[in-house]
């Protein structure tokens, strides 16, 4: 210890250097936003790197459960290829020919770096701009919905997850489509949400299905979670009620950052029916 304090008062000066200089840099950064946007992108980068290295190991050690989960993937999406279908009719109809054209289109990304254990929780993914994702963009993965995208640089991206207390999503009710949203529970559970402001008028079920209403990011029908229960409804016009969260945001490995082609030209149009208001 003595040997401790001889060294501190010998180079005082210079450690008393180093703590005004890191001082200075972060009121530097926190208070110039175009600094503090640079020195987010270049910590994205620099800590994304570190992250697709660290990770790799764990990767390796949950490849089992990964591999189960793409098989389920595969078998769901087989179920919807027409070849599974079954025709039950015999009745003969006018068709009307019909052009479809692309929404949504899906980009996958490995997560490398993930935390569910905080009030706001964050997701690193190894996909950036050059990939094409942009700040805004929802992000999903085979079980349900993951977040939304909040910062990018080339070759990383930060997504914030349903487990931060400032996430909503649109949300509805499967059966009956009454139309709500979803936030993370109050009792912090990564388990655990609540859809909110559902009509008094819906009469929900302990295990009905929560999908997200196609209002927002993602298209119609993406799960959300399941009604585990109704205790906490709310007197008035609308329904609270908690939900079993379809993701288990612990085991997450890949995501889908979904890019919907429509959505600046929806965002113009709206931008201007608030201006006539």
């Amino acid at each position: 210890m003595r040997n401790l304090w001889i060294f501190i008062s010998k180079y005082n000066a210079f450690f008393l250097f180093l703590i005004f200089e890191v001082a200075a840099l972060i009121i530097y950064v926190k208070y110039n936003s175009f600094q503090k946007a640079t020195f987010i992108n270049s910590a994205n980068e620099v800590t994304g790197a570190w992250y697709t290295r660290t990770n790799e190991f764990y990767t390796y050690l949950s490849l089992k459960d990964v591999n189960d989960s793409l098989a389920h993937e595969n078998a769901r999406l087989r179920n919807q290829l027409k070849s599974s279908l079954y025709v039950d009719t015999i009745n003969k109809h006018k068709v009307t020919d019909t052009v479809y054209k692309q929404q949504y289109e899906y980009i996958v990304a490995k997560v490398i770096n993930n935390s569910t254990n905080r009030s706001n929780n964050y997701i690193t993914i190894n996909k950036g701009s050059k990939q094409g994702i942009a700040k805004g963009m929802g992000v999903i993965s085979n079980q349900g919905i993951v977040g939304k995208v909040v910062f990018v640089s080339d070759h990383f991206s930060v997504i914030q997850s349903l487990l931060h207390k400032d996430s909503q999503f649109s949300a509805m009710l499967a059966k009956n489509k009454e139309i709500g949203y979803v936030e993370w529970g109050d009792d912090m559970d990564p388990h655990k949400g609540l859809l909110k402001d559902v009509s008094n008028n819906a009469v929900p079920k302990l295990g009905e299905q929560v999908v997200t209403s196609g209002y927002s990011l993602f298209p119609e029908g993406i799960p959300i979670g399941k009604v585990s229960n109704l205790r906490t409804r709310t007197g008035g016009y609308s329904l609270n009620m908690e939900i079993a969260l379809a993701v288990d945001f612990s085991r997450l490995q890949f995501v889908d950052v979904v890019d919907n082609k429509f959505a600046n030209e929806q965002s113009a149009v709206e931008a201007q029916q608030k201006k006539n208001e």
